[in-house]
């Protein structure tokens, strides 16, 4: 086993391999995204930003997802398939990536099996779900208030701001975000657990799977995600 990275140059010099993230709406996902590309470097893979990059730049899978989208139906998985198969080709992913919102089936978690195998990928991968607790994430998401000056969030039972409704650092009024309504809430989190929440179990299944406690503090989050990922061979 290789010995323990020591500085930041260390981390991103290493092959890290494929990593999925995935966790419920709110579970914080973006947050420690960011965090893993920072300490490895590694690119940060979003089937949204690659789907709209594709649509804005007019290529021949943007054209078509555009097609899809303007008549109103969902974009297939073939669709996303293929842009998750051209940007995983590019260069940059040679050492590892982080994919985020990818899958969200199983069906496209077999693909992507199959797509890693046939490319000879010799790196692990690796699997992180964060885990929250579905009352804690209800009022995660429902508490949620945005300043829409500085794009501060706060949240009115965890961390609300000194004057209730304005922002701490502007005094900007803080605005509540249409799918934070509880509808809403519950309509995304009921698709989560139908389609992507499987994949725990697809996961786990293989031996590959990692959970960590989402209810713990972000830096907490982040340090146990770390120690998951260099607890193997970097």
């Amino acid at each position: 086993m290789n010995t323990p990275a020591t500085s930041v140059a260390d981390y991103v010099s290493r092959a890290v391999g494929p990593i999925i993230l995935f966790g419920p709406p709110g579970a914080g996902k973006g947050t420690q995204a960011k965090q893993i590309v920072e300490r490895y470097g590694i690119p940060h893979l979003s089937t949204g930003d690659l789907l709209r990059e594709n649509v804005k730049l007019g290529t021949a899978l943007g054209q078509k997802a555009k097609a899809v989208m303007d008549s109103g139906k969902l974009v297939s998985d073939d669709l996303v398939n293929e842009m998750v198969a051209e940007r995983l080709a590019r260069p940059d992913c040679a050492r590892g990536f982080i994919l985020d919102g990818f899958p969200r089936t199983v069906g496209q978690a077999e693909w992507l099996d199959g797509f890693l195998s046939a490319r000879g990928s010799k790196l692990p991968l690796r699997v992180l779900r964060i885990a929250v607790d579905q009352d804690k994430l209800f009022k995660r998401l429902t508490g949620r208030r945005t300043c829409p000056a500085c794009g501060a969030i706060y949240n009115i039972y965890t961390n609300p701001p000194r004057v209730p409704d304005s922002c701490d650092k502007d005094g900007t009024s803080l605005t509540f975000r249409k799918d934070d309504s509880e509808e809403a809430i519950g309509t995304r989190l009921k698709a989560y657990e139908n389609e992507t929440l499987p994949l725990a179990d697809y996961y786990r299944q293989r031996g590959i799977l990692t959970e960590v406690d989402g209810d713990a503090a972000a830096d907490d989050v982040s340090r146990q995600l770390f120690h998951a990922l260099e607890k193997g061979e970097l």
